[in-house]
């Protein structure tokens, strides 16, 4: 699904046209970017949860050059709530299997 489908959706979901839903989708992600960048953790429930991650500076090994050293980051990171999760698995007899 592209962004342009999600809008689409949304539209017909919300009984609203598509450049009001383009301007709540974009609001939001806008919203959770700024959320991240202050270093918060966001949770929608029945969603997931996004959170920044800090990665400490480490010491790294190339077999083909010298040992150099990465920096320290900080990266985003997200986890799906169970209600998404088992949207993803489908049942097959008496096993389940991931998609």
């Amino acid at each position: 699904m592209t962004k342009a489908d999600l809008i689409k959706k949304i539209a017909t979901a919300a009984n609203i046209n598509a450049t009001e839903a383009k301007q709540a989708l974009d609001a939001a992600t806008e919203s959770i970017k700024q959320a991240l960048a202050a270093g918060e953790k966001v949770q929608l429930l029945g969603f997931g949860t996004f959170s920044v991650n800090e990665r400490p500076a480490r010491e790294g090994k190339n077999p083909q050059a010298r040992p150099y050293t990465s920096t320290q980051r900080r990266l985003p990171s997200s986890r799906l709530a169970l209600t998404l999760k088992s949207c993803s698995t489908r049942k097959l007899g008496n096993n389940q299997q991931k998609i």
